[in-house]
């Protein structure tokens, strides 16, 4: 029987792959709690206070959108490129949309405005994987995870790299950290890896470490108060095998994890809502 490990928190996941497209809110006893079906392909997603939720969507047309608990669309952005995967709305309101062909990070004001772009530099040249998840750093750069190059770049507003790590493979999220470092989901590597600004691994934790998880792919990361990390296993190709997330310690002592082969196929990106 395929395992099922109740998550201990309240988790929204977007399912991808082999299994149905949509959000899923999971309550901390495994029970399905809420859905969402977006309009095309979603991977990555923010949970926003109110119980709202931003996304972006893959399809044609692409772009983001931000829904409510009762699936109403409140805010609607449209993009021109040919697919935007990723996003993240800002402290100011706007909201940062990781666009795909060309490779570049738009930031959008509320009522739909571009009002800044910044050039992301990646050597992949077909659109579909050119970046991933995107972030406003507080020194007003971008860092952004390049998965086709498997690479991590901060650029500044004008598009010049100030910071990389590469050899990361289908890097789909990388983070930085308050102590400036940065965590990286490291996809088929199946490890998540912690880098210093020289790029010296201080952390990872991975396959080697615990074996028993059935780690496939590390497709999202969220750190959690108290400096723990949620860590989402991509287990397409390997369906009703492995853990779907699973949180884990500094000190690599894994606390909890969610499986549910029933329930989930396969998941892209998963958040701690009690956060």
């Amino acid at each position: 029987m395929a395992p099922r490990h109740a998550p201990r928190r309240r988790l929204l996941l977007a399912e991808y792959g082999s299994s149905p497209n949509r959000l899923l809110e999971v309550a901390p006893d495994g029970a399905p709690a809420w859905e969402h079906v977006p309009p095309s392909i979603c991977v990555i997603f923010q949970p926003l206070r109110r119980g709202n939720v931003l996304l972006a969507y893959g399809g044609k047309p692409t772009g983001v959108q931000e829904i409510d608990r009762a699936h109403r669309v409140v805010w609607n952005h449209e993009s021109a490129c040919p697919q935007v995967l990723g996003c993240e709305r800002l402290p100011n309101g706007n909201t940062l949309v990781a666009e795909q062909g060309p490779c570049q990070a738009v930031e959008v004001d509320p009522r739909g405005k571009v009002v800044r772009t910044v050039p992301l530099s990646t050597s992949e040249k077909p659109y579909h994987l050119q970046v991933r998840n995107v972030h406003r750093l507080p020194n007003g750069n971008v860092l952004a995870a390049h998965e086709g190059e498997g690479a991590v770049r901060e650029v500044d507003p004008q598009g010049r790299v100030v910071w990389e790590k590469t050899g990361v493979e289908n890097s789909g999220d990388a983070q930085r950290l308050p102590n400036g470092n940065t965590v990286i989901s490291c996809g088929t590597q199946k490890r998540v890896l912690e880098v210093d600004r020289d790029g010296r691994t201080v952390w990872e934790f991975g396959e080697r470490d615990a074996p028993e998880l059935g780690i496939a792919w590390v497709s999202s990361i969220q750190r959690l108060r108290g400096g723990n990390l949620l860590v989402g296993n991509f287990v397409r190709g390997r369906e009703g095998r492995g853990v779907h997330a699973f949180e884990v310690t500094r000190d690599k002592k894994v606390v909890w994890t969610y499986a549910d082969h029933q329930l989930v196929k396969a998941l892209t990106t998963v958040r701690a809502l009690d956060e």
